[in-house]
């Protein structure tokens, strides 16, 4: 099959315009780190309400600090969380760090409660280790150090209630367990940015990818993801990726990790733009394109009045009503299958290595597979 040209828009600025500018916020990572810098103040005496620490930009930013309070040998001061104008479930957490002076010159960070735990390879972190990235580990050393003078230092991070706040994350799914993980790769917090999206799209590739898993499952949301674990019910769950409109990320981090195989279980939206060899599908920078879903309406018998309104559609679900009124969803959702599998096909080969490909419609409600390249799979 000689499909459409492949093409995968860059993402929008932001997810929706919106009448005013959005506010930005700041990481887990950032949060830490602030709260760090004012716990080790408080260690030489000094007691803060502001706390200014450096950025990976090179810029610095100031913070509140909510609370300070010393006991014995160590001090513990809280930053709340201020994630701007994103929906971030960890906003509003109180990030805690308690500090103690060591006698040699290390910062030393430890998990305290609702600091997740790493138990999976894959992350780049060691197994076992607090579930606190890179960069803010480097934020949360730079801004004690400044607090120190150089001295070594006892951390731990805690964030009171993390455990339930992870729980709506994939932080489980990723091998991070008992709580949330700090992060953050600059600091700031970008309002409504579908680049955190891809960024945890392509992290769980290479968790997969580290535990041997070698077929890659992408769906486009939860729905179709329970859908995709009905389906597949050998797989592991680690196997099962949430892909949002990030199909050529996931892609580009399968073909790198050398895996096997992906599905790509989703409804008949998003399987129409790749259809149509769009790897970005975000509804910003693409949009579904019922011509195709027309011309494949008349070349599997659909009738003209069917056709007409199908091409005139503002949605592909009007399609996909109108082919199973006449009878039809089978055949053409067989046909919008084939032409995913193709584009998958193709995409890969084009950044790397080919990767078979099987491809699966869905029902509405996520669960039912109604058209497939895999004959046996429609339910």
């Amino acid at each position: 099959m000689t499909g459409p040209p492949l093409r995968e828009p860059d993402l929008p600025r932001t997810a929706k315009m919106r009448p005013k500018a959005l506010r930005t916020g700041f990481s887990t990572g950032a949060c830490s780190a602030a709260a760090a810098k004012a716990a080790v103040a408080a260690l030489s005496g000094t007691l803060v309400r502001v706390v200014s620490i450096p950025f990976p930009s090179g810029e610095r930013y100031e913070f509140p600090v909510h609370s300070l309070r010393r006991q014995g040998r160590t001090t513990t001061a809280v930053v709340v969380k201020d994630a701007g104008d994103d929906p971030d479930v960890t906003h509003g957490a109180h990030l805690t760090v308690t500090a103690s002076w060591r006698d040699d010159s290390e910062v030393v960070l430890h998990r305290g409660e609702g600091v997740g735990v790493v138990t999976l390879p894959g992350l780049g972190l060691p197994v076992g280790e607090p579930a606190i990235n890179p960069v803010p580990r480097q934020m949360i050393t730079d801004a004690v150090y400044e607090a120190s003078g150089g001295r070594g230092v006892d951390v731990t991070i805690s964030v009171p209630g993390g455990e339930r706040m992870a729980r709506k994350t994939t932080n489980r799914r990723l091998g991070i367990e008992g709580g949330i993980s700090i992060l953050g790769t600059t600091g700031i917090v970008r309002p409504f940015s579908t680049a955190s999206w891809r960024a945890s799209v392509e992290q769980a590739v290479a968790v997969m990818a580290a535990q041997n898993v070698t077929t890659l499952v992408l769906a486009t949301g939860g729905r179709t993801e329970r859908g995709a674990m009905a389906l597949l019910p050998r797989l592991p769950e680690v196997a099962f990726v949430e892909v949002g409109d990030f199909t050529g990320a996931a892609l580009r981090r399968a073909v790198e990790h050398g895996l096997a195989e992906v599905v790509f279980v989703g409804m008949i939206g998003k399987l129409t733009k790749l259809a149509s060899g769009v790897l970005m599908t975000h509804y910003t920078r693409s949009k579904v394109d019922t011509g195709l879903l027309a011309e494949i309406t008349a070349a599997h018998g659909g009738c003209s009045e069917d056709v007409a309104e199908i091409r005139s559609a503002p949605t592909a679900r009007r399609a996909y009503e109108i082919w199973e009124a006449a009878g039809l969803l089978r055949s053409c959702g067989d046909d919008i299958c084939a032409r995913v599998a193709d584009t998958l096909h193709r995409f890969t080969a084009e950044v790397g290595t080919e990767l078979p490909a099987k491809v699966a419609m869905v029902d509405f409600t996520g669960l039912r597979v109604v058209a497939a390249t895999e004959p046996d799979w429609v339910q």
